[in-house]
């Protein structure tokens, strides 16, 4: 028997997986071999535009996280955040990929990106803002429950509300992780001197690597720690 593979959904392309996929489109979204200044553009944009993709499903599983939280569902919003954080594990490793990238042929490409910057994104700019509305919603499920944050460390993982809270610590250290690997891919393909440098352009990078959306959560393993040794961090 014969199997009809004759496309059903509408829009352009020569089979549904092209239609559903928008593949043409989105093939179409790199810069041609006409308009390249250099091979590794494709790179480049391969690269960049797959962890906007990437950013955009985390700040669509944060902003359903936070839904679910202010609902009162604690287990499916830790899925969720566990979701977004393997997403930018995902973005993470591809940073790999500018192992292959010389500064050389870093330099003669950076006249085709202009004055573009990553500090740019749209898509970091929405994880951003989800992660904070994220944690707004997590201190307001502590201030109902009237449980202090410093009580969520050591955690008990039979309560959703501790597991929560350590996806959130994980979510923070995977952030972490991807900008300070930024940051030596900044180094090193571009070029750049270190922070400590007078006018280095990853001064703001190495900053960021140190930046947390949830402080109180780290403060408390840091008190649980000093209570533990007999240290009074009063």
């Amino acid at each position: 028997m014969k199997h009809n593979h004759s496309p059903v959904l509408p829009g352009p392309g020569a089979t549904d997986y092209a239609r559903y996929m928008r593949t043409d489109t989105l093939l179409g979204l790199q810069r041609s071999s006409g308009e390249v200044i250099h091979r590794d553009e494709l790179l480049f944009q391969v690269v960049h535009q797959s962890a906007e993709l990437w950013l955009k499903l985390a700040a669509a599983e944060l902003a359903e996280a936070t839904a679910r939280l202010d609902a009162g569902e604690l287990p499916p919003a830790e899925a969720l955040l566990v979701r977004a954080t393997l997403a930018v594990r995902l973005i993470t490793d591809q940073l790999e990929m500018f192992r292959y990238l010389s500064p050389v042929d870093f330099q003669a490409m950076q006249p085709a990106f202009g004055n573009g910057s990553g500090a740019e994104s749209p898509g970091w700019r929405h994880v951003q803002s989800a992660s904070r509305q994220l944690g707004r919603a997590f201190d307001r499920q502590l201030a109902d429950r009237g449980v202090p944050a410093a009580d969520l460390c050591p955690a008990d993982l039979s309560d959703p509300l501790h597991r929560l809270a350590e996806a959130m610590v994980e979510w923070d250290e995977r952030v972490s992780l991807w900008r300070t690997r930024h940051y030596q891919v900044a180094l090193r393909v571009g070029g750049h001197p270190p922070a400590d440098a007078s006018g280095s352009p990853t001064t703001m990078l190495a900053k960021l690597a140190g930046h947390r959306f949830f402080p109180e959560l780290w403060q408390a393993r840091t008190q649980s720690t000093a209570e533990e040794n007999g240290i009074d961090k009063a």
